[in-house]
């Protein structure tokens, strides 16, 4: 689209040049008309403006090397004539004039009126396109919704056939205006010849056969004329007797075919602009993608300005009031940028992969289109099928794992049966992807005053749980999603909310993550920004029923916190989490830590669980990945750190 509107506007301007041009020649062709007296100073100009041709900046300079030479031989035929000019009036008008004033007035001003008519269908199409952008979403009317969908199809059935017919007049005017050079000076030069007496004596056989060889050259460019046109004929009636649903949009909606490899997207979408506090108008622009750019033309401009650098941004659909097929691109510092609707569900899709792709710099790549599969397929591999988490074998813990672990549920019995995913999560259970606030909302809402968690707790109270705590355990982890589960029996529940969270990320091209510290304590798990050390969120951990480690992609962590709210009601959620080390480990920390929680309750459990654990220095609970991975060193007693 954008190299047929750049080709276009050269047409334009070459159909502009040779108006003017065509205007100087007839004037030059009228002096000679009009002014007997000042014939010879009238050939003599006329000798001028044809050799004039050669100086003109046509845009599109096809066939014009013939053109040139021929007026430049015909410039020296008329100043030979030059003084042999007397009363052609008559032949003068009927075989010079004439023909072209027919090719300014026929011609030229079909091109002018075609792209008034152009413009008009084009006009036209965008308005019954605004119609259609603005169809409601929530309220959608069938029968609006077709009579709108058919007034696009019909005005850009006009639209295409408008532009096919001046882009054929634009085409044909590149033959016609060879010959409207030529064919004026053919007649001219046969008057003067059969109207002179002397004309036999001047001109010889030499002249007579190049005559006869620019009457061949016309007529062999009427030839290909007329070839292109029957072309653009047939092209036109296949126009008519396409169906409707070419035109129609977002005709294949229920089953688009989407390519999720792209490395560069071109179209018209609308974007939102604010014009006040709340409210906000839609444009319709054409973007293109160039490099690690998102490119805007708009309508009448040459090229394209930049409206957003994409490297390292991230695009997500939203939802706009009445408007579909809305996605925001958001800057790597999280600032929300420009949101864009697209026309169809295909565009809407291939726009946010797309965009995603750029975003990771693959186009730097030596192969960008195979980096853009593999990536595709990494995030679709990352769906793990039901199937695969139907058969789990039981976890199995460090050595120094405490017994009697009853309260831990890491992995569910042998004899239990495995749940069906609906008796686990409901149906439609949205998926949260930013429950954990950024530390600098925390910053903002403590400013000035005693800090707090979300989680009514004060900082001061978490320093204190703390240096009372006996368990004191950091795990680096991202955080993936959390939703709403039905039940905490088993550890089936977790695993199905990692496929869940894993299977949305996927499919809506989500891979930002926010990374955290997670604190395991005897008392709470802790969420604490690295940067601020500011708590994000706190969970007690008497409410942590579930945890479990995926037994494939290790790394994935999940526990269910059990709530009770108000009015008797209580609610389960399910937290998933990328971690740097094995899920099993912090599994471990939060078993032992259960485990620490029984034991306080009696002091000589506690004093054997101090005995069967090792203690760092001051007196806490030392894990097996205590120590540094990169050290691989070993625990008292002979113990290889697993860490």
């Amino acid at each position: 689209m954008r190299k047929i509107r750049s080709l276009l506007s050269v047409f334009e301007e070459d159909a502009g040049t040779l108006t003017e041009y065509t205007n100087q020649l007839l004037q030059a062709m009228q002096r000679v008309y009009g002014a007997q007296n000042e014939m010879c100073l009238a050939t003599q100009q006329l000798s001028k403006q044809l050799l004039a041709y050669e100086k003109q900046h046509f845009a599109l300079g096809r066939g014009d090397e013939e053109v040139i030479s021929t007026l430049h031989y015909f410039s020296k035929v008329v100043d030979e004539l030059n003084n042999l000019h007397s009363d052609l009036a008559k032949q003068l008008a009927d075989t010079m004039v004439l023909p072209i004033i027919q090719f300014r007035e026929k011609d030229l001003t079909e091109v002018s009126t075609l792209k008034d008519l152009f413009g008009l269908a084009s006009n036209e199409h965008d308005v019954s396109m605004a119609k259609y952008s603005r169809l409601p979403k929530r309220k959608e009317n069938e029968k609006l919704k077709a009579e709108v969908a058919k007034e696009v199809a019909n005005a850009r059935r006009k639209q295409h056939l408008s532009s096919l017919q001046y882009y054929c007049a634009l085409n044909a005017l590149q033959y016609r205006k060879r010959v409207a050079m030529i064919e004026p000076m053919l007649g001219y030069t046969r008057g003067q010849i059969n109207f002179f007496k002397k004309g036999a004596e001047m001109f010889s056989k030499r002249m007579d056969s190049f005559l006869s060889s620019v009457s061949d050259m016309v007529q062999s460019i009427q030839g290909e004329l007329d070839a292109e046109a029957e072309k653009m004929r047939i092209s036109q009636q296949d126009l008519i007797a396409v169906n409707e649903s070419v035109y129609t949009p977002d005709s294949d909606v229920i089953s688009p075919a989407i390519n999720r490899n792209l490395i560069q997207k071109a179209g018209y979408l609308n974007l939102r602009n604010k014009t006040g506090l709340v409210t906000t108008t839609w444009e319709r622009l054409y973007f293109f993608t160039q490099g690690g750019n998102l490119m805007c033309q708009p309508r009448g401009a040459v090229a394209g300005g930049l409206i957003q650098d994409l490297d390292n941004c991230s695009v997500m659909a939203v939802d706009c009031e009445d408007r579909r097929y809305c996605f925001q691109i958001t800057t790597p510092t999280g600032k929300a940028g420009i949101t864009l609707q697209a026309e169809s569900k295909k565009e809407y899709e291939e726009w946010i992969c797309a965009i995603n792709n750029i975003s990771r710099q693959i186009y730097l790549t030596d192969n960008p289109e195979a980096a853009a599969i593999k990536l595709n397929q990494t995030a679709l591999q990352a769906v793990t099928p039901i199937t695969s988490l139907g058969k789990k074998h039981e976890v199995q813990l460090p050595s120094q794992t405490v017994k009697n672990m009853e309260n831990a549920k890491i992995v569910p019995s042998g004899s239990a049966g495995i749940q069906d995913s609906t008796q686990l999560i409901a149906p439609g259970t949205p998926i949260q992807f930013d429950i954990v606030l950024p530390a600098m909302e925390f910053l903002d809402q403590n400013r000035g005053g005693r800090r707090a968690n979300p989680f009514g707790e004060s900082e001061d109270r978490s320093k204190d749980e703390e240096e009372d705590s006996l368990l004191q355990q950091m795990f680096v982890v991202r955080f993936l999603g959390s939703m709403a589960v039905q039940s905490d029996e088993t550890c089936e529940v977790i695993y199905e909310a990692m496929r869940q969270v894993l299977a949305a990320r996927a499919i809506h091209n989500i891979f930002r993550m926010t990374e955290s510290h997670l604190m395991v304590t005897s008392k709470n798990l802790r969420l604490i920004d690295p940067q601020t050390q500011v708590t994000r969120a706190s969970f007690e951990l008497t409410t942590v029923t579930q945890f479990a480690a995926h037994q494939e992609n290790r790394r994935l962590i999940g526990f269910v916190i059990h709530l009770s709210e108000s009015l008797g009601e209580e609610s389960m959620s399910a937290y998933v989490f990328e971690s740097n080390t094995e899920g099993e480990k912090i599994c471990y920390a939060i078993s032992l830590g259960k485990e620490i929680i029984d034991a306080q309750k009696d002091p000589e459990a506690l004093a054997q669980l101090m005995k069967s654990v090792p203690l760092t220095n001051d007196g806490k609970f030392m894990l097996l990945n205590d120590l540094s991975e990169e050290d691989g060193t070993m625990l008292e007693g002979g113990e290889e750190s697993e860490a």
